[in-house]
Parts: C-alpha cells; sequence; structure tokens
C-alpha cells in the first residue's frame, strides 16, 4: 500500500488493513491515556511518595512532547512506518519496565521510555492518515479512530480501577506487551508506502537543546515551593538554564538545514492558533483525568471503579463528538466547530469550578462529559485545519507539532496543575488527607483548567475562517 489515496474507506476497502494496523497502534496511546488514572492510589499506596505522583504523567508527557518532534522530521525524511515501529518497541520496553518497578522513582523514569515511544505512535497514526485519505475522507476516517478512543475510554478506567481493587496495579502495563507485538505485527505486514530516503540531515543539535530545555522548565515547575522555593538561587537557576537552551535552540533552527520545528509552524497564522489550540486540549484533558479520580475517592469515599466510571464520561464526550466533528466542519467550517467546542469547554469547567465543593459523584460525570465533547469538537477540527494546509513533505512535521504541542499542553499541565494541588495537599496523600482538603485543592485545580478553556476559547477566535480545502 502506497502513500497515495484509492477509492472506498472502511475495513473492507483496498486501504482497510492499513486502518486497522493504524487503529491498533492508536490503541496502545488511548488505553495508556486512560487506564493509569483510577490505580494511581493504589500505586502511590504501595510505592510511597505521593509528592512524586505528578511526574508519573508529566515524566511520560514531557518525553512525549519533546521527541514528537523529531520524530516527525525523521518520517518526512525516511517515511512513516520505520518511525512507528521504532515508536511501538520504545512502547512496548517501557510497559515491561513499569510492570517491574520497584519504588516510584523506578516507575517514573520506566514511564518516561513509554512517552518516547508514544512520541512516535500518535503522530504516526493521524499523518498515516493525512497521508492516504484525502480531506473528506478523513471526516469519516475519524470515525474510526474515535471508536478506538471510546472504547479505551470505556475499558481503561474500569480496567485500571479493577486491576487496583484487585492489588495487581502492574497488569495496567502488562496489557500492553501484546497490543504492541499486534500493532507491530500488522503494521509490517500492512502498510507500505514510498518514501523518498534521500541523504538528507537531521537536525540533532536542535532536538538536544529543544530536549533539555523543555526538561528543565517542567522540572522547575514540579519543583517549585516542594524541592526548593520558588524564589530561590535553585529555581532560578532551572528556569533560567531552560530558558537559555530554549533561546538557543530558536537560534540553531534558523541556521539548521533541516531544523527539527520550522519556523513556519509558528509564523503562519492558522498552524499558530491551531498549535495553541492543540496545547490547551493537553493541559484540559491532563488536568481532569489527574485529578478527578483522586477528588472523588478523597471527598467522597468511592471505590477506584466508581471514579474511573465518572471519568469515563469525559473520555466519551471526545471521541464521540469528534466522530461527528468531520460532518459538521465540512458544513460551517473548521473555525465554526472549534467555537461551538469551546463553549462546551467553557461550560463544562465552569461547572467543575463552581461545584467542587459541593461534591457529587453524578454531577462530576455529567461536568465530565459536556467538557468531553468540547475537547472533541475543539482538537479534531484543529488538527485537520493544520493538516489540510501543507503538502505530504511538510504534513509529517506539521501534524507532529500539532501532537507536539498538545502533549506538551499536557506535560506542562500536570506540572502546574501539580504544584497547585501540592501547594494545599502538602506531603499528604489521598489516604490521610481531609475530605476538605482535597476539595480546596483540586478546586484550585479546576480553576486553572477553566483558565487554559478560556485561553483556548480565544485561539479559536483568532484562528482565521478558512474553509476546509478541496483536495485530489
Amino acid at each position: 500500500m502506497s502513500a497515495e489515496t484509492v477509492d472506498g474507506v472502511g475495513f473492507r476497502s483496498e486501504r482497510g488493513p492499513v486502518l486497522v494496523s493504524i487503529m491498533v497502534s492508536l490503541s496502545l496511546v488511548a488505553l495508556d491515556a486512560t487506564v493509569l488514572a483510577t490505580a494511581i492510589p493504589t500505586i502511590v499506596g504501595e510505592l510511597g511518595d505521593f509528592a512524586l505522583f505528578p511526574w508519573l504523567f508529566s515524566g511520560y508527557l514531557l518525553a512525549q512532547a519533546v521527541t514528537t518532534p523529531l520524530y516527525a522530521k525523521l518520517s518526512d525524511l525516511f517515511g512513516r512506518k520505520p518511525v512507528m515501529l521504532v515508536g511501538i518497541g520504545l512502547f512496548m520496553a517501557g510497559s515491561v519496565l513499569c510492570a517491574v518497578a520497584w519504588s516510584m522513582p523506578a516507575l517514573i523514569v520506566a514511564r518516561a521510555i513509554q512517552g518516547t515511544g508514544a512520541g512516535a505512535v500518535q503522530p504516526m497514526s493521524v499523518t498515516i492518515a493525512g497521508d492516504i485519505y484525502t480531506l473528506a475522507e478523513r471526516a469519516r476516517v475519524q470515525g474510526y479512530f474515535a471508536s478506538v478512543w471510546a472504547i479505551a475510554s470505556v475499558i481503561g478506567p474500569t480496567l485500571g480501577g479493577l486491576f487496583a481493587e484487585l492489588g495487581i496495579w502492574r497488569w495496567v502495563f502488562v496489557i500492553n506487551v501484546p497490543l504492541c507485538l499486534l500493532a507491530a505485527w500488522m503494521m509490517i505486514r500492512r502498510f507500505h508506502e514510498d518514501a523518498d530516503r534521500g541523504d538528507r540531515s537531521v537536525d540533532v543539535r536542535g532536538a538536544v537543546l529543544l530536549t533539555s530545555g523543555l526538561t528543565l522548565l517542567v522540572l522547575g515547575i514540579l519543583g517549585g515551593g516542594q524541592a526548593w522555593a520558588w524564589s530561590s538561587m535553585a529555581s532560578i537557576g532551572v528556569f533560567g538554564a531552560g530558558a537559555a537552551l530554549l533561546t538557543a535552540f530558536v537560534v540553531a533552527a534558523r541556521r539548521a538545514v533541516e531544523p527539527i520545528l520550522p519556523g513556519f509552524v509558528l509564523t503562519r497564522r492558522l498552524l499558530l492558533t491551531t498549535t495553541l489550540i492543540g496545547f490547551g486540549v493537553g493541559a484540559i484533558l491532563i488536568g481532569l483525568t489527574s485529578y478527578v479520580p483522586t477528588y472523588l475517592e478523597g471527598s467522597l469515599g468511592v471505590s477506584p471503579v466508581e471514579a474511573g466510571l465518572a471519568l469515563t464520561t469525559l473520555t466519551i464526550g471526545w471521541p464521540l463528538t469528534a466522530g461527528l466533528a468531520g460532518r459538521i466542519y465540512l458544513r460551517i467550517g473548521f473555525k465554526s466547530t472549534g467555537l461551538i467546542g469551546a463553549v462546551l469547554a467553557l461550560l463544562g469547567t465552569g461547572g467543575l469550578v463552581a461545584t467542587a465543593h459541593q461534591p457529587s459523584i453524578v454531577a462530576m460525570a455529567a461536568l465530565c462529559f459536556v467538557t468531553g465533547c468540547g475537547l472533541g469538537l475543539l482538537a479534531l477540527p484543529a488538527l485537520v485545519a493544520a493538516q489540510s494546509s501543507v503538502d505530504w513533505d511538510e504534513r509529517g512535521v506539521v501534524s507532529g507539532t500539532h501532537m507536539f504541542a498538545r502533549s506538551l499542553g499536557s506535560a506542562v499541565g500536570v506540572a502546574v496543575f501539580g504544584a497547585i494541588a501540592n501547594s494545599v495537599f502538602g506531603e499528604g496523600d489521598v489516604h490521610t488527607l481531609g475530605a476538605a482538603t482535597i476539595q480546596s485543592g483540586t478546586a484550585a485545580v479546576f480553576v486553572g483548567v477553566l483558565v487554559v478553556a478560556v485561553a483556548s476559547a480565544a485561539a479559536v477566535i483568532a484562528m482565521p475562517s478558512t474553509p476546509p480545502r478541496t483536495e485530489p
């Protein structure tokens, strides 16, 4: 199967086997995004170090974010398939290490290895789809992708909660191994591409500077107020070094023949606004998936399974509207679709802030569902608008930049929200803190999530009203 479009969309079409292989690969990231949150209290109970638990998400997301631009550029140079296979292999290796982790720091390192794999799998999934399907066909394909997230949103939180209650939380990671093997086998067998593998340079220096700079900034956010005071020399040094490295990255990118993050992705108005939307979506999603289970288990005393079911409404709402978004944006445009999503996200997150001190599992589930519906209508039009504005040789880096922004939003979001929560929680954990303290901490996090939703809505408003272009 080459990266050229042919008639038919669906499992029985000529491209059907490729679609299935992409869906299996995407399921790795989708399941991992939903299965861990409900098991966190149990993991912390066994491994300890509650103050470090945000790094379980932040380490993964940071690794995913900083490697995504590199993988995206490599895919434009050498093809999508080899990059996808490397990502699947790293994800499986990280999963095995997570399953045998003996301490919280060891688990965090293993999660970071998982993240380096996810940095290839997720952007390559959407990039391959962008290569082999036209814009109109992509609207239908997104329905298939949405079904992956929908299934994962139901299975993930429930499975994570079940493993936690049974005391076998390590199976949260073990289940990834057979999925990785299946995804790799199907990708090898089913997807064939004709990629230009000419001798083109890779911006290694830029990749190192970007990775190092972002790592230091996130480390500074997570450590502030916990490992050191915000105004301490350690804090100033970490943030200063991070800023210096990112400045050096910008300079290096301007001089590189093939920059890891080309300047045009941030100078074109459409790409800049869609990138900001992706950042906001990532931050909102991680803020809720990280703290809704803790909020419900700590303030209401519900079981991990019950907390997982409440969180499921968020991850059901997203794929539900994402599956419909393709039809909507083909009729009213990308921007108008995004505005509908922004309004729903504002209603949902605003409701969470308003009800944080009157805990109700029903209200929480309903508001998470509304927020999820909004995110589905925000995320997909932004991604497809960005993809459809460029040709094949730029689509990998554009798709990768968008996924990079979403992953970075999640990484920075979990760091910021973790700092906010830790300022209230202190050294306690969900098993020792009182219900009132947990409500106060998560209420502060929800305010932060609402602020991000407002900023995302502003990015949608600034987005140019460009109708979907006709693709061959």
